[in-house]
């Protein structure tokens, strides 16, 4: 395990290098001048040259690469031209938004999928329509998911709200940065159970494609895995039908679905980041659209590095549960 541990991680490197040197060489290619951006349009030629001096963009450009690839690691990302405040400072703030948000979606993908998959395997009652929901379902962009979610369950049935993190003024905003978690810490439910209901619809919308595609790779796994020679064997020692199906099926099933969501984590943060503009989450996705609105070079680059280690860590993660389901993959 630690093997898989550690060649999971020597390839994780070289690719958050190459991120790294992707977002720098399009810093440099950016029309947006990240000084002017940072004094003014119509600063004078003496502040400019000082800022750039400061900026250090008047060494040569491998220099650069170097000195950008070393603030880097040390959690240096530069000055905010929105927030004037240093992006590391703005990403622990926005961040836990937007990863609580994953978290939940990652876990309704999680019941969603394996319960499509497993009903239709096994042929339970309604599993054709549940088919058919899930060849609709693949056919739903986020947006799209989003407005009718909207439609339902806010105008129609005024079940759940729509807009921001929570309904309260004076949440508290540490020490985890989580809402879900710092209520408890707080010591007020009631601020969990309206952070959950302000969380359930967004976290709905970006994890109903996901899922469906879960639930139709291991309804395929399943329904291979339950017509082996050695399930057979499992009914003929006398086992139940569940037992059949837990302790030896969805072990068995489990591979290819593990690889669909490491493919689907990309997805998934870039469907979040869209999910909370429209929702008005107080997340990264927020934050970056108005990074983008200003030319915000360094804001950009800051999420985009965040993102990318996130996509990183995520896959890791997915192989390492792999490992476990299949030893062989260690081999």
């Amino acid at each position: 395990m630690l093997l898989v541990l550690g060649r999971r991680l020597g390839g994780a490197v070289p690719v958050l290098l190459a991120l790294v040197l992707v977002v720098f060489i399009l810093q440099k290619i950016s029309p947006v001048d990240p000084v002017a951006a940072l004094v003014g349009a119509k600063a004078s030629p003496a502040v400019y040259a000082a800022a750039r001096h400061q900026l250090g963009l008047d060494k040569p450009v491998p220099v650069q690469f170097f000195d950008y690839v070393g603030r880097a690691l040390s959690g240096n990302l530069g000055d905010s031209s929105v927030t004037r405040t240093p992006v590391a400072q703005d990403l622990r703030n926005y961040l836990p938004v937007t990863l609580e948000l994953i978290v939940a979606a990652f876990f309704l993908i999680v019941v969603i999928g394996f319960f499509l998959g497993i009903a239709t395997a096994q042929g339970w009652r309604g599993s054709g329509v549940l088919k058919f929901i899930m060849v609709a379902g693949a056919s739903v962009p986020v947006f799209l998911a989003c407005l009718l979610g909207m439609l339902v369950f806010f105008r129609w049935l005024n079940l759940l709200p729509i807009t921001g993190q929570t309904s309260s003024y004076n949440a508290p905003t540490g020490p985890t940065g989580f809402l879900a978690i710092d209520s408890w810490i707080a010591g007020r439910p009631g601020l969990f159970v309206d952070d959950i209901r302000h969380l359930i619809l967004p976290a709905l919308c970006v994890a109903i494609t996901p899922a469906v595609a879960v639930g139709r790779v291991l309804r395929s796994s399943l329904e291979g895995v339950m017509r082996s020679d050695y399930m057979r064997t499992a009914r003929a020692k006398g086992l139940s039908e569940r037992t059949v199906l837990v302790r030896h099926g969805l072990r068995n099933a489990l591979g290819p679905v593990l690889a669909l969501m490491g493919l689907q984590l990309a997805g998934l943060i870039g469907s979040s980041i869209v999910v909370e503009m429209i929702f008005a989450r107080p997340g990264i996705g927020l934050y970056i659209a108005q990074a983008i609105t200003a030319g915000d070079f360094n804001t950009i680059a800051g999420v985009t590095l965040v993102v990318g280690l996130l996509y990183v860590v995520a896959n890791v993660v997915v192989d390492m549960l792999q490992a476990i389901a299949d030893p062989r993959v260690a081999m």
